[in-house]
Order: structure tokens, then sequence, then C-alpha cells
């Protein structure tokens, strides 16, 4: 470990079973923190330990719901500058709000800066996040960001899985670099989804951009939400030709009647991550979990002892 500041580990109520797993790689306990609520409902944070001078990591994907993990992670760091830490690094596994990144219409706001602005001002002095949505985030920071990619995560489950004639397919043009990314790690082809809607409240016309006939495809997104976008395309992809369906992503947000929608559809297996918490009732037979811990684990060594972060990618 680094000598200018012990290694200290907290995390909120986001996902403590994955703050847990990543306490274990270390070697380190998780650092004694109590959320409380007042009757109110407002968030009241005890750190029962001292953290002065120390290297402080706090584990809090700003999942649903979100508005109360936020404002958790953002007292917590009010706490641990108060009491002296000598680092604030804010592990951040799944950043909330950040599908809001532009202006894509008159007067929308950019809260993707916006809780940028609010986990510096909290204190935070380094960020550690997984798969932004928009990799223009990291630009909203005035401190140090460290991006990690669990692409390798994915690829390596499916080369595993030895598939035949596996064909990449990104749902739509924003995705095409992630695709492309997972393919070259495969070996494989790459296919594109192009969604149009030719007039307003008129069902999609779907167009499949690459050969897929024959092809054991497997659909890749950052995210699925609502698992519209997934099972749609999964569908074209089977009426076109292709023998079989997977799905995957890194954040599972599964809002909404998204799990229904999965189980209901055809696609074969939805491998994904735990950078959120699931529930019981979304762990269904279908969905795949695979464990980002050991990377976020060793991204936190090499941030603590001064290491480079990008030879994890290499």
């Amino acid at each position: 470990m680094s000598r200018d500041g012990d290694l200290k580990l907290f995390t909120g109520n986001a996902n403590p079973e994955l703050a847990q797993e990543i306490a274990d790689h270390i070697g380190v306990s998780l650092g004694d923190c109590v959320v409380h609520r007042f009757m109110d409902g407002e968030v009241q944070i005890k750190l029962g330990e001292s953290v002065r001078g120390s290297n402080v990591f706090v584990v809090q994907p700003t999942s649903a719901p979100v508005n109360e993990h936020l404002m958790e992670l953002l007292i917590m760091l009010d706490a641990l500058k108060r009491a002296s830490a000598k680092s604030i690094n804010v592990v951040i596994p799944y950043y909330g709000y950040a599908r809001q990144d532009r202006k894509a219409r008159a007067r929308d706001p950019i809260t993707a800066k916006l809780v940028a602005n609010l986990l510096e001002k909290a204190g935070a002095d380094r960020v550690i996040c997984m798969d932004l949505h928009a990799g223009q985030i990291q630009g909203f920071f005035d401190i140090p960001l460290d991006h990690l990619v669990g692409l390798p995560i994915l690829s390596n489950y499916f080369l595993s899985k030895g598939i035949e004639d596996p064909v990449v397919v990104s749902p739509d043009m924003g995705g095409v670099t992630r695709a492309r990314a997972l393919a070259e790690r495969l070996g494989a082809p790459l296919a594109i989804i192009d969604k149009r809607r030719p007039e307003p409240n008129v069902a999609e016309v779907m167009n499949i951009i690459g050969e897929i006939n024959g092809k054991t495809a497997i659909l890749i997104d950052d995210m699925i939400d609502t698992a519209g976008t997934i099972t749609l395309g999964s569908r074209a992809l089977l009426e076109r030709g292709a023998k079989a369906v997977y799905a995957c992503c890194i954040h599972p947000v599964l809002s909404g009647n998204g799990v229904e929608r999965l189980e209901q559809s055809e696609i074969r297996e939805v491998i994904v991550t735990n950078t959120i918490a699931l529930p019981p009732h979304k762990r269904i037979d279908k969905i795949k979990v695979l464990s980002v811990a050991e990377l976020i684990a060793e991204a936190i060594l090499r941030v603590h002892t001064h290491r480079s972060i990008s030879q994890l990618f290499d």
C-alpha cells in the first residue's frame, strides 16, 4: 500500500454487495458508516471511524432510486471532507443522469454536467466510473476521472462459450464503436440495426446493415433500460435469418416492464454486470450477471499506489 495515507473503503446503500466484493479483493474491511433517515426522509450519515489523513474510496452507483442514492453520496462526501480525509475518491460504477449530456432541444438541462458539479462541490477529489453513456462526460469534471470499460469482461464470457458463427450487432448507429470493439475481440463480423420512424405514431421500420443470416447474433449496448430497443432488435434479427440472439450490456437498469419484455422475448441469454444491484424479482433465469468487482478493486489499488489505470486494458 502507499505510505502517504491508509486506504479506506466505504459504501452507501446503492450496491453494498458489490462494495463488499471489492473490499474482499483488495483485502480491507468496509468502513464503518451508517446511513440514517429522519422521519421526513432527510439523509443522515454517521461515520463510525476516523478518516483523518486517509485515502478514502466511496462505492456508490447512482442507480434507482437515483435521487436517494445521489443525495446519500453527496452527504457522505461532505462528511468525509469535514472529517479531514486526505483524498476522497468516488467510485460510481453506474453514473445516473448520464443520458442528459447535451441540449437536444431548446431549454433542456444538462444534468450530467450538473451532477459533476455537485460531486466536486461536495468534496470529490477523483472519480472512477464505468462505461459512461457518453464519453464527453469525462470533460464535465475539473478533477481527475478514470474511465473503466467492461467490454473485456463481456468478451471473455462469450469467448468461453465458444459460440459458432457469431456476429456482433449494434442496436443503433450510436453504438457502433462499442459493437466494433467487441467484434474485434471476438474475431466476429459487425452488423448494425438502422431504425427509422417514417412518421409520428407509426411502428419503426428496421433495416439490418451486414450479414446475419444463419449466424448467432450478439446485441450489445451500454445499458438496457425498458428493453424495448433490445427486444425489438432481436425480433428483427430472427426474422431476417439469425439462428439465435444473445444480448449484453454493462448496466442493467431494467426499469418499467423491462424484465418482463426480456423474459417474453426470444433472446437466448442476457449478459449484464453488477454495476447496478438487481433485486431478486429481476434475477430471472435468462439473465447472467458478471462481476466487475475485481476490475474496480484493481483500479482502486492502482490509484492508491499511483500506478497506471490504462495498463489494465492494454
